[in-house]
């Protein structure tokens, strides 16, 4: 939806999220991966799939490629984690890799109620080994420090998108 895209990636408890509230309140056109593109699938094929299991959250492609391909906005940010990112991660100006440290994600997983992902001692386990292993998030995005208040978070996000956008003019 934008002349500009960028992706928003990052581990459970990274704050994609809060990132995307914090963009929408500034104004930025910024889409909720989870909520709005997120379903449960296959991620080679993207042929649903019965279950909710970590493994198979992916986002819909030709969604996110027709929203990409949309140049109504000039610039627009899609928050969220997805198993399938291989897919669609070329489409994007830039990547930003949230990251927090394991003291960090250990206080927001103890502030996640039960019934929200990551609620649940086997949910957290995974979060913890992922968060460790990087296994399942993009390897070569800017990475940002999600520690930090949410404000400055933004901030670092919007100044690297500004340093990407000049760097390829």
């Amino acid at each position: 939806m934008g002349i500009r895209n960028y992706l928003i990636e990052g581990v459970s408890c990274t704050g994609k999220t809060t990132v995307c509230n914090e963009l929408h309140r500034r104004g930025y056109h910024a889409i909720h991966g989870d909520r709005e593109l997120a379903y449960q699938g296959d991620p080679e094929t993207g042929t649903p799939t019965d279950g909710g299991t970590h493994e198979h959250h992916i986002w819909h492609v030709d969604k996110v490629k027709a929203l990409v391909a949309n140049q109504d906005e000039a610039i627009t940010f899609f928050c969220g984690g997805s198993r399938n990112f291989s897919k669609f991660i070329d489409l994007f100006d830039s990547v930003f890799v949230l990251e927090i440290d394991l003291d960090t994600l250990y206080r927001r997983l103890d502030e996640r109620p039960e019934n929200e992902w990551g609620g649940k001692r086997s949910e957290r386990e995974l979060i913890v080994r992922l968060h460790q292993t990087r296994e399942d998030i993009p390897k070569n995005g800017i990475i940002i420090d999600a520690a930090a208040p949410i404000e400055h978070v933004v901030d670092e996000i919007l100044r690297q998108s500004e340093e990407t956008r000049h760097q390829r003019q």
